[in-house]
């Protein structure tokens, strides 16, 4: 299994952090937050893995490097203008194989991952999603789970979850897709009306690292339960 990590993004919520460091190079915990996805990546075995990446690319690249020294191996795509989420995975997928990969967004942080490579996506899906307690910036959620564990858009007064912005994808989910930039998530809904997304609860330590405050947060977080 090959892994893609979401990291294009300006991070303007984030400014002036941001302004001479990429968003996922902040770090938390004493390390950049994609430091903890690359570690946490292969301890599964997962080692080939795309970065996508536009904002103060140069800097995030020469940190990184080649990956070796986190035990990965890293090719970066280079955005040059914005593909938003969808068109950045479209853009990565001839360096991610046939096989279903798994994408995480950089600015996300989990105390434990699942077992991702244990995934298997059931007859008909082309995606897995991990969905997480609504937190308290996004009360509405975005999606929920039924009996047969597929994903699916809720309805008014429905229990609702988060998409935590880790999942596993088919490369066939994206072979109808447009060229160019295109928001991740109506595609993913198109999926799931179709019953092609599935998911599961993951009951852990999640954060959406996406302001200054948030930042500060997880650090605090992370120092408690370390």
């Amino acid at each position: 299994m090959k892994a893609m990590i979401l990291a294009a993004g300006r991070g303007e919520r984030m400014r002036p952090l941001t302004d001479t460091l990429p968003k996922p190079l902040l770090p938390v915990a004493g390390k950049p937050l994609i430091v903890h996805h690359l570690e946490a990546l292969a301890l599964q075995g997962i080692t080939e893995i795309v970065i996508n990446c536009a904002w103060l690319a140069d800097t995030l690249m020469a940190t990184l490097g080649d990956g070796s020294r986190y035990g990965v191996s890293i090719r970066y795509s280079q955005e040059h203008t914005a593909l938003e989420t969808g068109g950045g995975i479209v853009q990565a997928l001839p360096w991610l194989g046939d096989e279903p990969f798994v994408v995480i967004n950089g600015d996300v942080l989990l105390s434990q991952w699942p077992d991702v490579k244990a995934i298997t996506l059931a007859e008909g899906c082309l995606g897995h999603l991990w969905l997480v307690t609504n937190p308290s910036h996004h009360t509405a959620g975005d999606f929920a789970l039924n009996a047969e564990a597929l994903v699916y858009q809720a309805q008014d007064g429905e229990q609702t979850m988060t998409f935590s912005g880790m999942a596993v994808y088919h490369p066939s989910l994206f072979a109808a897709a447009p060229t160019g930039a295109f928001a991740l998530g109506p595609w993913l809904r198109q999926a799931m009306a179709q019953g092609h997304i599935q998911g599961e609860f993951w009951p852990h330590y999640w954060c959406d690292v996406g302001t200054v405050a948030r930042l500060e947060q997880a650090n605090i977080d992370l120092s408690q339960q370390q």
